[in-house]
């Protein structure tokens, strides 16, 4: 199973975090990074790219969700939906923090996993953190080391 990224928007659909895993190349190794000037191009073209990404994450999941709760009701939830390409996952909370996965074709429900980061790396991680803020507004995302590390050893435990 591969992982290609992880999305959590907060209550005002801000994109609070993202974290894509890149999948290796045919050889076996890491994609090749760039440096330089040319690398720092190429990271705010790709920092854009993934604002861009997340925006249209969410306005795919936002209209998705309305769509089910028109046909099928409120007690009706959205989950998962699958293209040729890859499948989203998606986990909203009571506090209407919403996260979505976007893993292979092949993945099966991830509701749990989705759940598992909630309950044992964000809770914990983040919630509990006194220094962490409540509200991150003006797109200031989480930057928590532990979060990230916790949240990086549990994917890389999936694939």
């Amino acid at each position: 199973m591969v992982i290609y990224s992880f999305y959590i928007f907060d209550r005002h659909t801000e994109c609070i975090y993202s974290k894509s895993w890149l999948p290796p190349s045919a050889d076996g190794s890491a994609p090749p990074q760039s440096s330089g000037a040319a690398g720092s191009i190429a990271d705010r073209r790709s920092t854009r790219q993934a604002g861009d990404d997340a925006k249209l994450i969410f306005g795919t999941v936002f209209s998705l969700r309305n769509m089910v709760r028109k046909l099928g009701g409120d007690d009706d939830a959205f989950i998962s939906y699958r293209t040729g390409q890859y499948k989203l996952h998606f986990y909203e909370t009571a506090s209407n923090l919403r996260m979505v996965l976007l893993t292979d074709t092949a993945a099966p429900s991830m509701r749990n996993v989705l759940h598992q980061i909630y309950i044992n790396l964000w809770v914990e991680y983040v919630v509990k953190n006194p220094l962490s803020p409540v509200e991150h507004k003006g797109g200031v995302g989480v930057k928590n080391e532990l979060f990230e590390l916790g949240l990086d050893q549990f994917v890389r435990g999936l694939m």
